[in-house]
């Protein structure tokens, strides 16, 4: 493995502490890149209470906030966007660490908007993957807060960012990416290991293509990050394959890694078979076995576990990353819950 180097620079992770394990702690000049939104600057027009609100908190951006402040502002856009950016920050200075921050949303379903939640799983899996200098890891790492579109081409399927693909559904810019100057571009590049260099100083352009046909780099990359997930967060270890066929699986669990792996699943476990439209959808279908099998309650212990990963119709493929979380049979999971 190469030595690693710099990258995802628009998460922010610069502006993060890190304790005695590792953990990114939040720190004041994280809380403040946040002010520095488009749906958070006060524009000319703003009355008095809202300039003052984002004045107080530039200065500090800890201080305890009434809720009478933000209900004083008088554009209700504005108000909202307010109300959910207290309640956001207030949630992660609450905890230890944005790791526990974002395994509290996950186990208590905390309903925060999808792009926060995104850029804490970007600045959480850039700092699991620091010293990962595999840049197919890197890339694949990115389905875990990026949608993608999935193109057929032949007997391959390549995943592009939902965002860098030409789609009328356009998303916000991750946090910083406009301050920094990061903006998309419209060259695509398959990653390969003649293009693997240049992904380093693209890397928050996200706009290299993923080649997720089963057999190659791209789904292993993608099952080495779950793995690497899971141990960061959970501190368990696990062993991810990615199977090139359905033949002979005998479900004793699974985690729907998408929405759209459900009714496949369902299927899968019913002993049904799949017709065209689902098989055209599932992606991939990944064997989980956990390295210490005393981490896994006891009705499937011993057995492996299956990850399923599935594109919508459109061709659209939304990771859910949370459900590794809530998801797996795993004893800490059961003591929370």
């Amino acid at each position: 493995m190469s030595a690693s180097r710099d990258f995802w620079l628009s998460c922010g992770h610069h502006l993060l502490g890190r304790d005695a394990t590792g953990k990114l702690l939040v720190t004041d000049k994280f809380l403040k890149a946040y002010l520095a939104r488009p749906e958070l600057m006060p524009p000319a027009e703003a009355c008095s209470a809202e300039r003052g609100l984002y004045s107080t908190l530039l200065l500090d951006p800890r201080q305890p906030i009434a809720a009478s402040r933000v209900a004083a502002i008088a554009d209700a856009d504005a108000r909202e966007n307010w109300q959910t950016m207290i309640a956001w920050r207030d949630h992660l200075v609450r905890h230890c660490s944005l790791e526990e921050a974002y395994l509290e949303i996950v186990r208590r379903n905390i309903r925060f908007p999808h792009i926060l939640i995104c850029q804490l799983v970007q600045a959480i899996l850039r700092n699991a993957l620091d010293d990962c200098g595999d840049v197919f890891m890197l890339r694949a790492a990115e389905l875990f807060f990026r949608p993608q579109r999935l193109v057929l081409q032949e007997a391959s399927i390549v995943a592009i960012d939902e965002e860098t693909a030409p789609s009328p559904a356009l998303h916000s810019p991750s946090l910083l990416s406009t301050l920094l100057g990061l903006l998309p571009t419209a060259e695509i590049d398959l990653l390969s290991d003649s293009t693997a260099e240049s992904y380093w100083e693209r890397s928050d352009r996200f706009d290299m293509a993923l080649d997720l046909t089963t057999g190659r780099r791209g789904l292993i990359a993608l099952g080495d990050v779950v793995v690497r997930w899971l141990s960061h967060l959970l501190a368990i270890d696990v062993v991810v394959e990615p199977l090139a066929e359905l033949q002979s699986v005998a479900f004793s669990w699974y985690v729907r890694l998408s929405s759209d792996a459900t009714r496949i699943g369902d299927a899968i476990w019913n002993g049904d078979d799949l017709d065209d439209g689902a098989r055209t959808q599932l992606v991939s279908l990944f064997r989980l076995t956990f390295e210490d099998p005393a981490a896994v309650i006891e009705n499937v212990r011993g057995e492996p576990l299956y990850l399923l990963l599935a594109m919508n119709a459109d061709g659209v493929l939304r990771l859910k990353p949370q459900n590794l979380i809530a998801g797996l049979p795993i004893r800490q999971a059961e003591a929370v819950n």
